[in-house]
């Protein structure tokens, strides 16, 4: 049996730009993609501590050490610059390799850094 489970969060991030008329996606800092083992064209789950929306999209890199968080597309409808999110991505294991496996979890500051 295989099962979704937590494989990496980016845990409360501000969003730094919301640009409407892109192609849809989530730009994100370089180094908070490192930090939570995320990967380019990676699909996440944006939860909005805001206003309680729930998104999926995949991850486009950002300039690393700029702390970018940016809602492109009809994404960017769902969140303003300054709202906080949690940035979620699930993998399929194997039901006993789940048992045994650690996420990625991290906790940025209030500037989208590595703490």
């Amino acid at each position: 049996m295989t099962i979704q489970v937590l494989k990496s969060k980016i845990h409360r991030v501000k969003i730094t730009q919301a640009e409407l008329h892109y192609v849809g996606s989530i730009t994100i800092d370089e180094d908070l993609m490192d930090a939570a083992n995320l990967i380019e064209n990676e699909k996440v789950t944006i939860v909005n501590i805001n206003n309680g929306e729930r998104l999926e999209t995949y991850v486009i890199k950002g300039e690393r050490g700029s702390g970018q968080i940016c809602l492109n597309g009809p994404a960017a409808r769902k969140a303003q610059v300054g709202d906080i999110v949690i940035i979620i991505s699930y993998a399929g294991m194997d039901f006993e390799e789940a048992k045994s496996f650690r996420p990625r979890v991290i906790f940025p500051d209030d500037q989208n850094r590595i703490v």
